[in-house]
C-alpha cells in the first residue's frame, strides 16, 4: 500500500509540473502585463478611446493614480464640452421679437404750438 500511494505521489507531481510547464494546453501567447501604458491622444477623447482603456492592477485593486489621472482629464474636457454648448445654444435661443418703434406725438411736457 505505500508503494501505491508512492506511486501516485509521484505520479500527480508529475502531472503538475507538466500542467505548469504548459504542456496540457497553450497558454496566452500575450503577455499579462500588471500596469498599463495609457497611450490616450492629445485630443479629446472619444467613446473609442475608451473602450481600448485598461487600468494597471494592483494589490487593492486598479491603480490609483492611473485611476484618477484619467478621471480628472475627463472631467477637465466634460467642463469644457458644457461650457461650449452653453455658449452656442445662447447664439440659437431666438431673440424676442423687439416691438416696432412708433412714431412719436407730442408729450404732455411739450409745449404745443400755437395756432
Amino acid at each position: 500500500m505505500e508503494w501505491f500511494v508512492a506511486v501516485l505521489a509521484v505520479v500527480l507531481l508529475g502531472a503538475a509540473a507538466i500542467a505548469a510547464a504548459g504542456g496540457m494546453g497553450e497558454m496566452s501567447r500575450d503577455p499579462v502585463r500588471d500596469v498599463y501604458r495609457q497611450d490616450l491622444p492629445d485630443r479629446p477623447l472619444t467613446a473609442e478611446d475608451l473602450d481600448g482603456l485598461r487600468f494597471g492592477v494592483t494589490l487593492r485593486g486598479y491603480s490609483m493614480a492611473q485611476v484618477d489621472e484619467i478621471l480628472d482629464r475627463l472631467g477637465a474636457e466634460i467642463a469644457q464640452r458644457d461650457a461650449r454648448i452653453t455658449e452656442l445654444s445662447g447664439w440659437l435661443r431666438p431673440q424676442a421679437p423687439r416691438a416696432p418703434e412708433l412714431p412719436r406725438g407730442p408729450s404732455i411736457d411739450e409745449p404745443r404750438p400755437v395756432e
